[in-house]
């Protein structure tokens, strides 16, 4: 299929969309070690948001891996929780400290390209992630634009 470019596009196996729903679970925020990355203009806006300076939040809640910098985790019940993972605000409930300045990588859970590959991958998403296949439809045009920030 063509774009009227002559870009030849591959046609996704989720075009009708697909249905996701966060249940606030905190499943994608904990588990076994793990890597959240942020770029320093997210440190900034979250050191902003903490009312800390960037220097003391790189201090205070980020290491550097080998694969740069990562949101610092705390051992708990389940796992590692990530450092912004707050599960007494909300009874039952897990909420992230940074939610509207969360970095992009949390911003575009599920809809990271490892997980649309296939309807497999999609499925094994969905053994750790409650919220896949709930909820309303989310169009393919919404799942793209997160898709292709990540």
């Amino acid at each position: 299929m063509a774009d009227g470019v002559g870009i030849k596009q591959k046609r996704e196996w989720y075009g009708e969309g697909l249905r996701f729903e966060c249940t606030m679970c905190g499943d994608c925020c904990t588990g076994p070690p793990g890597y959240v990355s942020f770029t320093d203009d997210e440190a900034r806006t979250i050191a902003r948001r903490l009312g800390i300076s960037k220097a003391a939040f790189y201090r205070d809640y980020a290491h550097k891996g080998p694969r740069g910098w990562s949101l610092n985790e705390v051992r708990a019940e389940r796992g590692y929780d990530c450092v912004f993972l707050d599960r007494a605000a909300v009874p039952g409930k897990a909420v992230c400290g940074l939610y509207e300045d969360r970095p992009l990588q949390c911003r575009t859970f599920p809809w990271w390209p490892e997980n649309l590959e296939s309807p497999k991958a999609w499925a094994r998403a969905a053994r750790s992630c409650e919220g896949i296949g709930r909820g309303n439809l989310v169009p393919i045009e919404e799942i793209r634009v997160s898709r292709d920030r990540h």
